[in-house]
């Protein structure tokens, strides 16, 4: 006798097989209920916890199809003992891409107010900037700002981003901002007096960054309170140490800097 199967979903109603993925820490994956996209971090019976570039944390069911990886339905799993660790994220948070070089150069350039904010963008975001072509240099100053754009003429193809420090409402910063005009240059920036306060006090040890009080150098009254020498150079060496990661810094930072790069490399 003809055997038939217990089964009698019609094939056309049965849902196709999916991919199963190891949910190796560093994977990015998006839960598609939530819109939450975010890296594992964690994965336990039943469950795995992701972390967003924000550092916000949510932890999600390992249901079948109950994910998109680079927007494709997969079926999350836990890792086998020992398996291959998944490419890791860059210091931005980014996913890593191994073995990848650098693209030549764009037109386009990214200027920040100084030094320090320079060397702090070069840590957390170098890897994604050479990926993306995109070059940073500073200013020495934000008067400099209007004299350096007209010499730049930023245009479609060589679109022009600029980082302030301490642009809020009423301050010079905010003045001088203003007067760029262009609609390929853009502006923006952070309200702290200076890129040392965009670093979370934690990340150093200390409860939070002083108040200085006004006619002082803030960075040297900085020192004072919090018992560093009084050499400004060897404690942002130290601050900068204490930098490993996005998660180092405060949101008003990466977002700024994130705006910033996804302007400059629009296509």
């Amino acid at each position: 006798m003809r055997q038939y199967s217990a089964d009698l979903t019609p094939p056309w109603k049965k849902p196709k097989p999916v991919p199963e993925v190891a949910a190796e820490p560093g994977l990015v994956v998006e839960e598609p209920g939530t819109g939450f996209c975010g890296a594992v971090i964690r994965c336990e019976a039943g469950t795995v916890t992701l972390e967003d570039r924000f550092g916000k944390r949510r932890v999600f069911p390992m249901e079948p199809r109950g994910f998109l990886l680079e927007g494709r339905v997969v079926t999350l799993v836990r890792p086998a003992p020992g398996g291959p660790a998944r490419p890791t994220r860059t210091a931005s948070g980014s996913v890593a891409v191994p073995g990848a070089r650098a693209r030549v150069a764009r037109a386009g350039r990214i200027y920040v107010e100084g030094r320090h904010d320079a060397e702090l963008v070069e840590k957390v975001w170098g890897d994604d900037l050479r990926i993306e072509g995109v070059v940073v240099e500073y200013l020495e100053g934000v008067d400099d700002l209007p004299s350096i754009v007209s010499e730049f003429a930023p245009g479609p193809d060589a679109r022009l981003g600029v980082l302030v420090d301490h642009l809020v409402r009423g301050s010079k910063e905010r003045r001088i901002a203003q007067s760029v005009t262009s609609e390929h240059a853009l502006v923006v920036g952070h309200p702290y007096i200076d890129i040392w306060e965009a670093v979370k006090p934690s990340s150093l040890g200390i409860d939070a960054w002083p108040r200085v009080p006004r006619g002082q150098d803030w960075k040297t009254g900085v020192c004072r309170a919090v018992g560093w020498p009084e050499n400004t150079g060897a404690a942002w060496q130290r601050i900068l140490s204490g930098v490993h990661s996005y998660k180092d810094l405060e949101p008003e930072l990466l977002g700024r800097v994130e705006e910033l790069i996804d302007f400059v490399t629009a296509p």
